[in-house]
């Protein structure tokens, strides 16, 4: 109820506010009343560790043991994710770990080539399945995701914030299907355990304190600056 209450006041001072502020360039906010930033897609919301699924242009290694001609292969999987391996041909290898692609190279393998082929895949480079970090972090870019990732894990793949990082600030983007949404976290409160440290899927962008993402919360953190839950918000395009 508490929470309910804050955010229709935020709703609040959000209108009040766009009534006498230019409106912002490019999408306003519609802040829901809700505590979590939905996962990408239904299937990931059930919070189980999840293992690293191979896509587009990512790099892989394949090794077959006791066989020269075949390991220490580096291949790069094409714009749909399929890789080509000798004597085995092409495989899809998108939406796949890199357990069941060595499993399905040893079984093409098994038999006709190799007596008992001992396949091995390793990830060497992704490109496909990565968090985007940006602002007043050390070390800005593209980070893989490998398993669960959580916000403050994504904040250190980018060597943690810079000494002017407002840590009260910082905004991830996602897509949801066919919506665009934001949410306001508070790195401070989330190292103090006020509330979860919320969980970072690939195509997320995070923007760290003084980053352009900041100010699409701008009037709600005119009316109430001292926030310590997050604000979830749907991105709708002015016309």
């Amino acid at each position: 109820m508490r929470f309910k209450a804050l955010t229709l006041l935020l709703v609040a001072a959000f209108t009040t506010s766009c009534a006498h502020t230019p409106p912002l360039s490019g999408p306003s906010l519609a802040v829901l009343p809700v505590t979590e930033l939905p996962p990408p897609t239904p299937a990931m919301a059930d919070g189980s560790e999840r293992p690293y699924l191979i896509g587009p242009f990512d790099k892989v290694e394949v090794d077959v043991f006791g066989v020269p001609e075949l390991s220490r292969r580096e291949i790069q999987t094409d714009a749909g994710g399929r890789i080509s391996f000798p004597l085995v041909g092409t495989i899809d290898a998108n939406g796949k770990t890199a357990e069941q692609v060595a499993t399905e190279i040893g079984n093409r393998l098994r038999g006709r080539y190799v007596r008992d082929p001992q396949v091995t895949v390793n990830l060497t480079e992704s490109v496909s399945r990565v968090v985007t970090v940006d602002g007043e972090v050390r070390e800005p870019g593209r980070y893989p995701v490998v398993g669960r990732t959580t916000l403050m894990r994504a904040v250190a793949l980018a060597r943690g914030t810079t000494e002017f990082a407002a840590l009260s600030e910082v905004v991830v983007f996602r897509d949801v299907g066919d919506q665009h949404m934001a949410a306001l976290y508070n790195l401070g409160a989330i190292r103090n355990g006020q509330y979860s440290d919320p969980e970072i899927f690939a195509g997320d962008v995070v923007m760290v304190g003084n980053s352009p993402g900041r100010r699409l919360f701008r009037d709600i953190l005119q009316a109430a600056p001292l926030i310590t839950t997050p604000i979830i918000a749907l991105l709708q395009n002015n016309n």
